[in-house]
């Protein structure tokens, strides 16, 4: 019985020490960006982005190895450089952001692949659908920043693809005219909060 007493203890201390080692990272929103790319008429990118959005970022690893990852963007700050092009891309047709107006990922599993990348699986809820999505992390680096009394700022970059039609988005215009397939690139600074 003392055995398994001391057993108990054990996991409780250990369970206390890992909860306690977990580090939450905030995104800076001045020096991040969640843009995305498609093709329109098979020859040129059109590129976009999310003016507004969340991410944070918990680990307990410096290397960032056991890392979830938290994301929420405002449909309704999509921007495109072009105003006519951004209210039909919130409209019914494509984003129906009167309906959806958030889009959200979690993670749900991360998998070394290199010295500084990850496979990141999780969860990505757009337009009304969640599906499982698997993209490349990329830690760029922890630094200690000068300007901000050295304090611990790490680099993360996301970089993938996935399906306009997994999503129900923009499903009456063909891929000719705009590509089913969208690149992902975010990037983004952190700090310890």
């Amino acid at each position: 019985m003392k055995r398994f007493s001391l057993f108990l203890a054990l996991i409780a201390v250990f369970s206390t020490f890992n909860l306690s080692a977990q580090t939450v990272w905030k995104q800076d929103p001045n020096h991040s960006k969640l843009g995305f790319v498609v093709t329109h008429l098979s020859i040129a990118d059109v590129t976009g982005y999310f003016t507004t959005f969340d991410v944070t970022v918990t680990s307990s690893q410096a290397d960032f190895s056991d890392a979830v990852i938290e994301m929420t963007a405002d449909i309704n700050t999509i921007n495109t450089g072009i105003e006519a092009r951004d209210k039909h891309l919130k409209s019914a047709d494509f984003f129906d952001a009167a309906t959806y107006p958030t889009l959200t990922f979690k993670s749900t599993s991360i998998e070394k692949t290199g010295d500084k990348t990850f496979k990141l699986k999780g969860n990505l809820t757009m337009h009304g659908i969640t599906k499982e999505i698997t993209v490349n992390l990329i830690h760029r680096g922890t630094i200690q920043n000068p300007m901000a009394n050295n304090a611990d700022v790490a680099g993360l970059q996301i970089l993938g693809t996935l399906k306009r039609s997994d999503f129900n988005i923009g499903s009456t215009f063909p891929d000719f005219a705009i590509s089913e397939e969208v690149r992902i690139k975010a990037d983004g600074e952190f700090s310890k909060k």
